[in-house]
């Protein structure tokens, strides 16, 4: 089922986003790119601008996957209603991030901004984790049953 690999996938891009989140905070590469959603430079970043750059391209990216998750959970007619709650959480929270993630480089690193940031990030991390773990509990489509009956015959 596709809802099982798209959740999947973006629960390891969410992964990848909040690692290099961390970086970038750890590094104190927040303000490399002081201006938002493009860096002085516009689309093409400077070599000084990169990493802060590509953590908002994957922020955007996630946040498509996010929504893109969400919208296959709720034309699911076999997701249960604990699935589709988790994902709404999850989308209202990526949508959350990306306004956030702006605020905070506008405000300038506010320590109180950039801890909700993390905060939210977390929600958004375990809501993803509870619809990949609802996905893999759903039934087997009559086609995938039939797939893995061949794989054993053979």
């Amino acid at each position: 089922m596709i809802l099982r690999y798209l959740s999947f996938a973006t629960l390891c891009i969410l992964f990848a986003l909040i690692f290099i989140g961390g970086y970038v905070s750890a590094a104190g590469l927040g303000l490399s790119c002081p201006e938002w959603p493009l860096c002085p430079t516009g689309v093409v970043p400077q070599q000084d601008f990169v990493i802060e750059y590509t953590h908002r391209g994957v922020a955007m990216t996630t946040a498509m996957l996010v929504l893109a998750t969400m919208a296959f959970t709720l034309k699911s007619r076999v997701a249960p209603r604990g699935m589709k709650i988790a994902s709404v959480i999850a989308a209202g929270s990526a949508i959350g991030q990306v306004t956030l993630g702006a605020i905070v480089i506008v405000e300038r690193l506010h320590a109180v901004l950039v801890t909700a940031h993390l905060g939210l990030g977390l929600i958004l991390f375990s809501m993803m984790i509870m619809t990949v773990m609802y996905a893999f509990r759903l039934p087997k489509t009559n086609r995938e049953q039939v797939a893995g009956s061949k794989a054993t015959v053979s």
